[in-house]
């Protein structure tokens, strides 16, 4: 087939672009002719690959099995080995050097680029990548806290964190809830030492950089706008984190100075502790959350009761613990994996992922080409999901959806606190995963404990264990799973400020978008579908900001959510 095609499609006015140069004889109609035919040529062989990919990924995380996770891999490297063909890749590029009018073509091209170029490494070197994530990703699957001979689930970890008042218990549960750092440290410095060398392979001089350039971020920009990020949320946080000192003080009868990551009510201190005045799970502890989300998103017009059917949604052996949704085939089959129980942090999950399940091929229009059939960038699908899950925090928006909230008017000043120190805490917990990364990449034989620690100190103010040497860096999947990834949830943040303000704005003339809600109003999932989901991949991230918020992404939204107390 290949054979006939490139003898009739690929004439030799091209064969000077399989050596990096492109013959600028081919008229527009040639060249686009040529692209229409890659693109045809890449669904039919790449589409059912990905596929396969997704539906692998899934079955492996729902039973933790060595054979499933096998053949998550097998079904990876068949994948990567279709994208690494290098004949492929030669007529891609030349079609990404030449002038293509057409902007729907251009911009599949442009995308398809990205994604072959990140392949054009020894086969042997990719499969090798994939085989030490998918062991180091099996690894955390099945790793289970163990304390006094008892092993914990993660969401006894958190509850333990949430509750417990003896700093032994939460010391021994919070040592133990990092002990996967040791099991896959070795696995993981490995693996970054072969990301890197494909990294170079392409000609990037480290793997971080090349994540952000093949993600259509400017690293310079990238780390300018968290600078600035810094400085506005500094002294803020500062104020925050000394307010919750005193009251977790207080709570446990130590002094401030005894305060250690134990304390903190999350294993990272990325998420605000649960003090006396804002400890919301009580509130949860008969609520059906599955229902509450299925009610709320059908009212504002994006239902999902097919996404409900087709996902995991409760705890299991061997299962991961953590929560995600998947668009297996960008035909409408859309996945969440969770792990529910009744808490606010199970209400704010589901809110989430379920945000993520609207913004793919469920509402994004199956008219748009396969290439751009998914959302727009890794940050908007974060801050669309951060948009909508903010309603777990407000008493009027429980209320409408059937929860009983005792006293409204004092969770609304509580949540309200809440979320002031969410944001912060979390803009600051961004920080250090960003520059860890970043820094691991650049040196990964520096002192990694140490450089963790450095930048937690740094800028979460949490005092580091004395006389420990662990490296509790790499119990965060994130770092194996989804690598140089996470400024994106710090951007989606800004995301969904700024686009939360626009639907208070336009649609429900609100005068405060920072207390405004939505729930039975489809003008909601309107907006959403006309502003956001109707351009699919077609528009950058950047100009999606501006064709749905007015503006290009800013700080300012952000900013107003922790302005006042």
């Amino acid at each position: 087939m290949w054979c006939s095609i490139r003898s009739v499609l690929w004439p030799a006015a091209l064969g000077a672009a399989l050596f990096g140069t492109v013959d600028r004889s081919l008229t527009a109609k040639e060249t686009e002719a040529l692209a229409r035919e890659f693109i045809a040529e890449h669904e039919r062989l790449v589409r059912p690959l990905e596929i396969e990919v997704g539906r692998a990924w899934w079955q492996a995380n729902i039973s933790g099995s060595d054979a499933d996770f096998q053949a998550k891999q097998e079904a990876q490297n068949r994948l990567d080995a279709a994208l690494a063909d290098r004949d492929r890749f030669a007529r891609l590029k030349a079609l990404h050097e030449a002038e293509i009018s057409d902007p729907l073509l251009k911009r599949q091209i442009h995308l398809l680029y990205l994604m072959y170029l990140e392949k054009q490494v020894d086969k042997q070197l990719l499969e090798r990548i994939t085989a030490k994530a998918n062991a180091i990703e099996k690894a955390f699957n099945v790793y289970r806290p163990v304390v006094n001979g008892r092993q914990m689930t993660d969401s006894e970890v958190r509850r333990v964190l949430a509750q417990s008042k003896d700093s032994g218990e939460r010391q021994a549960v919070w040592q133990a809830s990092k002990g996967v750092g040791q099991v896959v440290a070795a696995d993981l410095r490995e693996l970054v030492l072969l990301r890197n060398e494909a990294a170079r392979q392409l000609g990037f001089p480290n793997y971080h950089t090349m994540q952000l350039v093949l993600t259509e971020h400017d690293p310079q920009q990238i780390v300018a706008l968290f600078d600035q990020l810094d400085q506005l949320t500094r002294e803020p946080f500062a104020e925050v984190k000394r307010q919750i000192d005193q009251a977790l003080a207080e709570s446990y009868g130590i002094s401030v100075e005894a305060l250690r990551p134990w304390h903190y009510h999350d294993p990272f201190f990325q998420e605000a502790p649960k003090l006396a005045t804002t400890n919301f799970d009580p509130i949860f502890a008969d609520v059906n959350i599955v229902d509450v989300c299925r009610r709320f998103y059908a009212g504002i017009g994006l239902p999902v009761d097919d996404v409900l059917q087709n996902s995991d949604l409760f705890e299991k052996p061997g299962k991961s613990p953590h929560a995600f949704c998947i668009d297996i085939d960008r035909e409408g089959d859309v996945r969440v994996l969770a792990n529910i129980v009744p808490t606010e942090y199970w209400m704010t999950t589901m809110l989430h992922e379920l945000g993520h399940a609207v913004y793919s091929s469920k509402f994004i229009p199956r008219s748009l080409p396969y290439v751009l059939r998914t959302e727009s960038h890794i940050l908007t699908t974060e801050g669309v999901a951060m948009m909508f899950e903010r309603f777990a925090g407000s008493a009027t928006w429980l209320r409408a959806m059937g929860v009983h909230v005792p006293d409204a008017e004092a969770f609304e000043r509580a949540a309200r606190q809440a979320r002031r120190q969410k944001l912060l805490i979390f803009s600051r917990w961004c920080q250090v995963m960003l520059r860890f990364e970043k820094s691991m990449y650049e040196n990964p034989d520096q002192d990694l404990n140490r450089l963790w620690w450095d930048l937690v100190e740094r800028y979460q103010l949490v005092r580091r264990p004395e006389n420990r040497d662990a490296p509790d860096y790499a119990s965060k999947i994130h770092i194996v799973s989804a690598p140089c990834y996470y400024h994106n949830y710090m951007l989606g943040e800004l995301f969904a400020c700024q686009l939360h303000q626009a639907i208070a704005r336009e649609v429900l003339k609100a005068d405060d978008p920072v207390t405004a809600v939505y729930y039975d109003d489809p003008r909601v999932g309107q907006f959403m579908r006309d502003r956001v989901f109707r351009w699919g991949r077609l528009l950058s991230w950047n100009d999606l900001t501006r064709a749905a918020t007015g503006a290009p992404l800013a700080a300012e939204a952000f900013a107003a959510e922790f302005a006042r107390p």
